[in-house]
C-alpha cells in the first residue's frame, strides 16, 4: 500500500513538472546557463568556463616554449 502512494506520489510531481514544458510553445525548458541570460550579458558577467577557456588560450600564445 505505501509503495503504491509513494509512486502515486511521484507520478502527480512529475506531471506536474512537466505541465509547463508541454504548454509551451517550443516545448522546451529555458537555458538557465550564465549565456542564455540576457541581463547578465548586459552586465557583463560570463561563464566562468568560458573565461577560463579563453585565459588559457591567451596564455598559451604569450608563452615561448623555445626558452624554457
Amino acid at each position: 500500500m505505501d509503495v503504491l502512494l509513494v509512486i502515486g506520489i511521484v507520478a502527480a510531481a512529475m506531471l506536474l513538472l512537466s505541465v509547463g514544458v508541454i504548454f509551451r510553445k517550443d516545448h522546451r525548458f529555458r537555458s538557465e546557463h550564465i549565456a542564455g541570460n540576457r541581463r547578465m550579458k548586459q552586465d557583463g558577467i560570463r561563464c566562468a568556463t568560458s573565461q577560463d577557456r579563453e585565459a588559457r588560450q591567451t596564455d598559451k600564445k604569450k608563452i615561448n616554449i623555445k626558452n624554457l
